[in-house]
């Protein structure tokens, strides 16, 4: 997940206007990092806790660069940000707030951008070669002349490494899919309308070459699957053409607050069950437990100091 935003390089504070997910168990096992897998599933959209508004939006301008801070456990130049087996693509999507049917629109992405050197060589990702080898640091650009209003900016990292087999069909491996959201509001006065784009879930498909995908054509002698193709088709839509053409990185100034190290969290969902606890020490004690089901506002909800990323 991504851990904070930078506009034109200047953070935001960590995990501000970040629709966070949840964690899928008690400190210090679980984690907010688990990956999607059912491509029918509306965490496909923002993740577990997508639905939840927080309290804070980030105020952007047409042509503002954002920079998102990925990072797998601490944000720290330290961090490892993803698993360097974790080869996949990046993408980022803009919709209004809140998302409806076709509202996500395409207007970054970066897949296999060069073959590996030799035989068999993994050749660079973006999960791995540009994000991760940058601390975490994913750029896009606020497209010129948008209509002034509030928007969800969907970032996405996909895995690939078990991608080999559809979980469909062998619900144990299948490519996983990490995506995150941040509530932002464009400011201005530009008139572009975003055009229809896709609907998460329904985005993707099990049988696309992007999602159904044997990484390890490239890294393995003996790959795991037939036919096998070292080159790597994006899956989802193409980029919107009102989008910029190219996103340079920019340079970042310090994260806000410094090191940031997750504290103790009080709740957690597995399997859609939500589990409350209070603490003694750094013991859980569960005080309660019900049933998560996601339940998106049809119509924009402005933020408030009481709303919460939490259960």
């Amino acid at each position: 997940m991504y851990q904070g935003v930078f506009v034109n390089g200047v953070d935001q504070g960590t995990f501000r206007a970040i629709r966070t997910p949840a964690y899928n168990g008690p400190p210090p096992r679980g984690y907010a990092n688990s990956p999607v897998k059912d491509l029918s599933s509306i965490d496909l959209r923002c993740n577990v806790l997508g639905d939840r508004q927080v309290p804070h939006t980030i105020k952007v301008a047409p042509g503002d660069n954002l920079t998102f801070d990925w990072h797998h456990n601490n944000r720290t130049a330290a961090d490892d940000v993803i698993d360097q087996s974790h080869h996949g693509p990046a993408m980022v999507y803009l919709s209004p707030d809140p998302p409806t049917e076709d509202s996500f629109v395409k207007i970054w992405q970066k897949g296999k951008f060069e073959l590996g050197a030799t035989a068999h060589a993994p050749g660079k990702w973006a999960t791995t070669a540009d994000i991760a080898a940058n601390n975490g640091h994913m750029n896009v650009r606020v497209p010129a002349g948008l209509k002034a209003g509030h928007y969800l900016i969907r970032a996405e990292m996909i895995a690939l490494h078990e991608a080999d087999a559809s979980y469909e069909k062998v619900p144990m491996r299948g490519a996983q899919f990490y995506p995150n959201c941040v509530q932002i509001e464009v400011t201005g006065d530009g008139t572009v309308e975003l055009p229809a784009g896709v609907s998460f879930p329904g985005a993707y498909k099990y049988s696309d070459p992007g999602v159904l995908h044997d990484v390890y054509c490239s890294t393995k002698t003996t790959p795991l699957a037939a036919p096998c193709t070292t080159t790597y088709q994006i899956p989802g839509p193409t980029v919107w053409s009102g989008a910029w053409p190219e996103t340079t990185p920019v340079e970042v100034g310090a994260v806000e607050g410094g090191v940031v190290t997750a504290g103790l969290w009080s709740s957690w969902i597995s399997r859609s069950v939500v589990t409350s606890a209070t603490f003694v020490g750094s013991s859980p004690r569960v005080v309660a437990t019900s049933t998560y089901t996601a339940s998106w506002s049809a119509r924009y909800m402005a933020p408030t100091a009481a709303a919460s990323g939490g259960v």
